[in-house]
């Protein structure tokens, strides 16, 4: 197996492609394949990549794998039949170095979003709640879509999991919060080509948190809007 890696020294610098052989691609990750890369071949310039749990459950090495997003912990040498893999950095988020990106625009949306409640919540979720509450914020979702960029007023569907657990929950003060936040942030600006739902490494059915987030926060709110 051949690993190329598309490196970079620095946000600034200018990117370039350096390749390995691999002999051991029987039951060994991605993320195992660096680890021995980095202590052998590149000991002396490691390939800079973020890592954690190696679980499958922190998220943490979501990298482009052969051109799709992926966790570095979960996909399998013996997967890839063309004798070659080509690591690279996530797209939609700025390049730190390496295979390492920046993304802390996922936890600043949160942040506007007002991703939490103020008033305490019922102790049992329901199935929404609990689906939503798997997401890793990786980040692939957003690598495949469309719509989002970073910067922009569309949150993408890593707030999305989040903002529809606690819609799911809220009451009173948080319910009006949360569903203006949702609006502007993510329901005006979904084209509903639902990539996200496809690419989720926790497989979350975006498409029932969308459905769900949408009659509550949208849909529901109108109706009453013409009742009154």
């Amino acid at each position: 197996m051949r690993i190329e890696i598309r490196r970079r020294k620095d946000p600034a610098g200018r990117p370039y492609i350096v390749s390995a052989e691999y002999d051991n691609t029987e039951e060994v990750t991605v993320a195992q394949a660096l680890d021995d890369l980095n202590s052998g071949i590149y000991a002396d310039d490691p390939v800079e990549w973020e890592h954690s749990c190696r679980q499958k459950k922190c998220g943490a090495c979501a990298m482009l794998i052969n051109g799709r997003p992926r966790l570095a912990c979960d996909a399998w040498l013996k997967e890839f039949t063309g004798g070659v893999i080509r690591l690279e950095p996530l797209k939609k988020f700025p390049v730190v170095r390496d295979l390492k990106v920046d993304r802390s625009v996922m936890f600043d949306n949160l942040a506007k979003l007002g991703a939490w409640l103020e008033e305490t919540a019922s102790a049992d979720s329901n199935g929404v709640a609990y689906d939503a509450s798997r997401c890793l914020q990786c980040g692939c979702c957003l690598e495949v879509c469309p719509n989002f960029y970073a910067g922009g007023k569309f949150f993408g569907s890593a707030a999305l999991a989040p903002a529809s657990r606690l819609i799911a929950e809220a009451e009173g003060d948080d319910e009006k919060r949360l569903y203006g936040a949702y609006n502007g942030h993510f329901y005006r600006g979904c084209g509903k080509s639902l990539a996200c739902r496809d690419i989720c490494p926790a497989g979350i059915d975006m498409e029932s948190l969308l459905v769900n987030s949408n009659a509550a926060a949208v849909w529901k709110r109108k109706f009453r809007g013409k009742k009154k």
